[in-house]
């Protein structure tokens, strides 16, 4: 039988970070209100079509969804409760910023059904968490980090970031060992890329941010693979790391290219072999609903061109990497000119020793990884 994802976004934030390009807002208590409302609205369209059904995993992100009050919250997790059968979930997530968990709503997310916590973190150092405009402590992340064991989150993960203006790579070895010390069962790591529209970019266009040296990035990078594997934390993909049988499964159904349905503001989707994405401005996703529709402002069909180069950049995040021989096939049967020319690539970057070959599997090797994003446009097809 094929399962699927869902992913539940909520948008509201205290504070939007410079870094972030996700949609979000800062909201007040009725407009979180009427949004719940909303999205209500679309789970009865999903419903009332026979659309969601057999759902695997579930992530609630944002946004900060933690930020909701315990009242709403609870009525978020009746709205999930009443259109998913909880009962066959391998994996309920919910993302959660420091300062904005308490007893009362940690106590709440157990009740209603969630097995899995993701707190963001970033930095352990306070002068590095202002910069990055993130509005918590990192005492306070310890109290919330406590609070979420204390309550029996056996499952959590912890965001990190690296790699941007001021970090050195002792405040990053630093957060390392403080963060390893408290034990979660998962840990992300991920560089800051500086994405347009952000306030970050606007900086960066300014000359008042700078991007991070490249050799300081694969240091810091390389370090982050030894150091969390000698910890007992396996890498399964580019960025992410976890203790045995701890790996993120709703993440996994992105990156083995399944389907997943997508629900609230800006939220995409995939499912039935077409791509879609709701509207990210608040009024236009209010009207379609009112329309008794579902708010989708864009979908596509992915051509079996995209859905191989999806099956290649996704495959290749994960450290398993992908069939030779299943990728090969697919592509000559689309473009034997550039299955030739693929050939001679792979080979080459297994020669230089970027590209490692067990058996039919191929994957990235560690200076493989460092530079992920130059071979999977090598070998992408355009």
């Amino acid at each position: 039988m094929k399962t699927r994802g869902l992913y539940i976004h909520i948008p509201f934030c205290a504070k939007k970070c410079g870094y972030c390009d996700f949609t979000s807002l800062v909201g007040n208590g009725t407009q979180i209100d009427d949004y719940l409302s909303y999205l209500d609205k679309e789970f009865n369209l999903y419903k009332a079509g026979n659309l969601i059904d057999d759902i695997e995993t579930i992530f609630i992100g944002g946004g900060t969804p933690s930020i909701l009050s315990a009242s709403q919250l609870e009525r978020l997790f009746s709205i999930v409760r009443k259109n998913v059968d909880l009962s066959k979930l391998r994996e309920y997530t919910m993302e959660s910023n420091p300062g904005s968990l308490t007893r009362d709503k940690l106590e709440l997310m157990k009740a209603g059904g969630l097995n899995r916590l993701s707190i963001g973190l970033q930095a352990s150092q306070d002068h590095l968490l202002k910069f990055l405009e993130r509005i918590h402590t990192y005492e306070e992340f310890l109290e919330s980090y406590r609070l979420a064991r204390s309550v029996g989150f056996d499952n959590i993960n912890i965001d990190l970031m690296f790699a941007f203006q001021g970090q050195t790579l002792e405040d990053w070895r630093e957060t390392l060992e403080r963060v390893v010390s408290l034990e979660p069962d998962h840990i992300s790591a991920y560089s800051l890329i500086i994405e347009e529209g952000t306030k970050f970019f606007n900086m960066y266009e300014d000359g008042s941010l700078t991007d991070y040296d490249e050799d300081e990035y694969v240091q810091m990078y390389r370090y982050t693979i030894d150091y969390l594997a000698d910890k007992g934390y396996g890498q399964y993909e580019i960025s992410n790391f976890a203790k045995q049988d701890k790996e993120c499964r709703h993440n996994l159904i992105y990156w083995d290219d399944r389907e997943y349905y997508g629900l609230g503001l800006g939220a995409s989707g995939y499912l039935g072999g077409k791509r879609y994405t709701n509207y990210k401005d608040m009024f236009n996703y209010y009207e379609k609903l009112d329309a008794g529709e579902r708010p989708i402002d864009f979908e596509e069909t992915i051509s079996n061109r995209e859905k191989l180069n999806e099956y290649l950049i996704l495959g290749l995040r994960k450290i398993e990497g992908i069939s030779r021989t299943k990728y090969l096939d697919r592509l000559k049967n689309i473009d034997e000119d550039k299955y030739k020319e693929n050939i001679e690539i792979i080979n080459s970057y297994i020669g230089s020793g970027h590209i490692i070959q067990e058996g039919d599997h191929i994957r990235l090797s560690q200076t493989g990884l460092e530079i992920s994003d130059t071979i999977s446009l090598d070998l992408l097809l355009y």
